[in-house]
């Protein structure tokens, strides 16, 4: 028989589906949150209905402990695009109140895909490159392009955040390319005394210059026939520019005081976290240079983008830092998981291993408290407190409309699309309405503060836009 799990801490809703799951015939159990799903063999299971909000963490944080079909419940329209992408076919998404039938013909199509031959998550092109975690869609998609761009020769420029691992993803592309044999040379470019980098990268002859008390060889140099990578490649002077654009066009060096060209094959990877076109724009940066690097681009989501790629990522880093300081197996409390998951990660994967580290040090039994991990719950609270408020807002003038609308909502939106997330509609809204609307008239119509208005643009990169006099 057909064995369905029902994970729903609302009474009245657990009663409704589970009379209609099992009129279906289908046999089932239930409990009232994650942690009480996880004592479940979840594998041998035909399938899972679960609600989005639970007690103790969010449904979505089943999605990775199973490869078992999910139906996942919510009455949040608004996060329906981005919860119906996680999972690829192997979740359902049902909008809380629902009818009989379509939550039968759901469930049968969720079973129907549950099959042993369905029940995988990825593809090969999708799975994780060496050295890193991740399954969201952003992930995923980024993990594929970089086994294809592996295979070529041409210039990749990687674009971040600080903190979400350029460097991993250079390394990547190097191991799977043909030159993985060869060296691969990383730079900071930002670390280097602006008058030292030209004799860094490309070598100096012996008195060339005060303290040239010796004939030195470049890094660029140090690479032939394998990989240089340049972190940051934004912070390069304007000359050294020159000289690297010789060295992708020509294929060839010249050292500080030297008249002769050395040849170079060397394979160009670079990495920043600035805005290359605005520095373009500003004469900070070469035009011709930086459409020599931008030939194959690869864009890695900040942590916050990543959905539960969060808590694997964690978990993985906690064994990690535990293995590597020989300490006792460690495991986060209830509150430090929920908080490792609402919390934004301005610094990404890098600020979660410091702070997984410090927690680590400090923590005295098993088990790591929330206060330990030094998480600003402050900011946790302001971020929850602007979601609820702009999804309450949103979701009146989304009723509004299907309600034939009003001449309040004419100038709102002419097509407030459902499938947007609460942050794609905060973005899209202040971009369609800044031009026309004060701060204070954005914020009126998002529900929100004017500082909860400031701060979200902040996390999005919308500065405000100045008024032309």
């Amino acid at each position: 028989m057909t064995t369905i799990l029902l994970v729903e801490n609302d009474q009245e809703i657990l009663g409704k589906i589970t009379e209609i799951v099992a009129s279906a015939g289908f046999q089932t159990q239930a409990c009232s949150c994650v942690k009480e799903a996880l004592k479940f063999d979840l594998d041998q299971l035909d399938a899972i209905i679960c609600n989005l909000r639970l007690p103790d963490l969010p449904g979505t944080d089943l999605i990775k402990q199973t490869s078992t079909p999910i139906l996942l419940a919510s009455n949040y329209a608004s996060l329906r695009s981005a919860i119906g992408s996680s999972k690829d076919g192997a979740m359902e998404y049902l909008s809380i109140p629902f009818e009989s039938e379509e939550v039968l013909n759901k469930l049968k199509s969720l079973t129907t895909k549950g099959s042993k031959q369905n029940k995988k998550r990825t593809t090969s092109n999708e799975e994780p490159v060496s050295g890193m975690v991740g399954s969201c869609p952003a992930m995923k998609e980024l993990f594929r392009r970089i086994r294809k761009v592996a295979l070529t020769n041409s210039s990749v420029l990687i674009q971040g955040e600080s903190g979400t691992g350029k460097e991993l993803v250079a390394r990547a592309l190097h191991e799977a390319s043909s030159r993985k044999d060869a060296n691969l040379i990383s730079i900071n470019c930002a670390a280097i005394p602006e008058n030292l980098v030209e004799s860094e990268l490309f070598g100096h002859e012996k008195g060339s210059f005060t303290g040239a008390t010796t004939t030195r060889t470049g890094l660029v140099e140090a690479a032939n026939n394998g990989t240089l990578f340049l972190d940051e490649i934004g912070e390069l002077p304007l000359e050294a520019q020159a000289r690297l654009l010789r060295v992708l066009q020509e294929h060839e060096i010249r050292k500080v005081g030297s008249v002769q060209s050395t040849k170079v094959d060397v394979r160009l990877i670079a990495a920043t976290h600035r805005d290359l076109q605005q520095f373009v724009a500003e004469g900070r940066f070469r035009e011709d240079l930086f459409y020599r690097i931008n030939v194959l681009p690869l864009h890695i989501p900040p942590l916050r983008e990543r959905g539960t790629d969060i808590l694997e990522l964690a978990d993985k880093k906690l064994k990690l830092i535990c293995n590597r300081l020989g300490m006792e197996p460690m495991h986060f409390s209830a509150d430090s998981i929920q908080a490792i998951t609402m919390y934004p990660w301005p610094g990404n994967v890098r600020e979660l291993e410091n702070a997984i580290e410090r927690a680590v040090i400090l923590t005295e039994g098993p088990e790591i408290p929330i206060d330990l991990l030094g998480i600003d719950v402050e900011l946790i609270e302001i971020d929850s407190l602007i979601m609820d408020q702009m999804s309450q807002s949103r979701n009146k003038v989304i009723q509004l409309v299907e309600n034939n609308g009003s001449n309040e909502t004419e100038d709102i939106d002419d097509d407030p699309t459902e499938d947007l997330s609460l942050e794609d509609y905060f973005q899209r809204f202040v971009l369609d309405h800044q031009d026309s609307m004060n701060e204070t008239q954005l914020a009126k119509k998002l529900g929100i503060s004017r500082k909860c208005l400031w701060e979200r643009r902040q996390r999005f990169g919308i500065p405000r836009q100045k008024k032309s006099v």
